[in-house]
């Protein structure tokens, strides 16, 4: 086979399926957020315990994250274009019943249905990223990040704009999205089953894929490990800042939760944009870099944070969420990279289960915050980050062959 031949198996972008698997990503993500979005509505009227909002977190966390591995594994065995929309009518059912519960316990029957809904979404949607991006995949996977974290920074304004002035039943809006959600993705599930055939019918033998050049099985397991441990921090900073520092906020400096909502959302927001830069920056200078930065850069910020006054607050959160999260599109291609060949089981190892177990701390510093009280719970959690270090010891990507 020559070289000509195996540039040609490469296909063009074709950007409307990855701005649609993007918009995708972007309901979904915003449907899930209404869970932590719910918080402050839920404890003001049932008297909920910080361990039992942080137990509905670790519900729809956990399940995502450990049935997003399995799905990755099951789909680069034989992918299954038909459990996207599957996975969004489960995310309709979700909102439904979080939207309508009349106690807790069907509050966490919703976040099981969320929860795999979300689980068999993200592998296969980044599967689909990857098949449309063609020559321009670090793009495609930029594009489809941003769409989940813009819906994840969405939560924030859902609470303000919706929940405080709706309550509970506020979340049946979108019930919209989800229904959208179902419509597109029956498009796109019908574009991939098309390219799976045509990929089928190629006559002559695929390229094999190619990777990270010079490392060992060992080598490979090892970054795995550390990427996994970076995630992990990262989530963990991340769901907790999410769920649990708009009482920070409340309780510090005298604000409103409709007030404290608008600075969460200066963190997530400016994450999202952070995701977008990011790949860009890691194509240039190294994927490794990158994540390296993301993970040191905002350390001395995070320590500071719970100390700052009012002003400094939202430039700080800003600054976080923008470096932090730089580094999330970049770990999943860094992931597939490191393990070719296996794309939903990367996407779902990174995405998934690093990001689930990173959300048990949901249930823990919930549980510390019933106990300890919200001051030193945010002084814990500015210490969480100093772990990110071990991204200095990853393996250099640059001389991949994969640019």
């Amino acid at each position: 086979m020559t070289t000509a031949t195996a540039v040609k198996r490469v296909p063009d972008p074709v950007y409307p399926v990855m701005f649609a698997i993007g918009a995708c990503h972007l309901l979904n993500d915003t449907i899930s957020a209404v869970v932590p979005a719910m918080y402050p509505i839920l404890r003001e009227a049932n008297g909920y315990s910080y361990t039992q909002l942080g137990m509905i977190t670790f519900v729809l966390q956990m399940l995502s994250s450990v049935m997003q591995p399995v799905v990755g594994i099951m789909s680069d065995r034989k992918p299954r274009p038909a459990m996207m929309p599957t996975a969004m009518i489960l995310a309709f059912i979700g909102i439904g019943l979080l939207a309508f519960s009349p106690s807790y316990w069907l509050l966490l029957v919703a976040a099981v249905f969320l929860g795999l809904g979300s689980a068999i979404f993200h592998p296969e949607g980044s599967r689909v990223a990857f098949m449309a991006g063609g020559t321009k995949r670090g793009i495609s996977q930029s594009i489809f990040q941003v769409g989940g974290n813009s819906g994840q920074a969405l939560a924030p304004i859902i609470t303000a704009l919706i929940l405080i002035p709706l309550g509970q039943r506020g979340a049946a809006w979108f019930l919209l999205a989800a229904g959208a959600g179902v419509w597109i993705l029956i498009f796109v599930a019908r574009w991939m089953r098309n390219r799976l055939e045509e990929e089928a019918a190629m006559p002559g033998k695929k390229p094999a894929p190619t990777g990270i050049a010079g490392l060992t099985k060992g080598r490979v397991r090892g970054a795995l490990l550390l990427l996994m441990l970076i995630i992990i921090v990262r989530s963990f900073y991340v769901v907790n800042m999410q769920g649990y520092f708009v009482f920070h906020l409340t309780d510090k400096y005298g604000l409103t939760v409709r007030q404290a909502q608008y600075f969460i959302f200066m963190f997530l927001a400016l994450g999202a944009a952070g995701t977008f830069f990011g790949g860009p920056f890691a194509d240039k200078y190294g994927r490794k870099r990158l994540i390296a930065a993301s993970a040191l850069i905002p350390i001395p910020i995070c320590l500071v944070l719970p100390h700052l006054p009012i002003y400094l607050v939202a430039p700080a959160l800003g600054i976080v969420g923008f470096v932090l999260m730089s580094s999330f599109s970049v770990a999943v291609v860094y992931a597939q990279e490191l393990v070719p060949g296996k794309i939903g089981t990367m996407a779902g190892l990174t995405t998934g289960f690093a990001f689930g177990v990173g959300a048990v701390g949901s249930v823990a510093i919930g549980a510390f915050m019933d106990a300890m009280g919200v001051p030193l719970t945010m002084l814990v959690i500015s210490v969480l980050p100093i772990l990110g270090v071990a991204a200095i010891w990853l393996p250099d990507d640059r001389s991949s062959a994969i640019a």
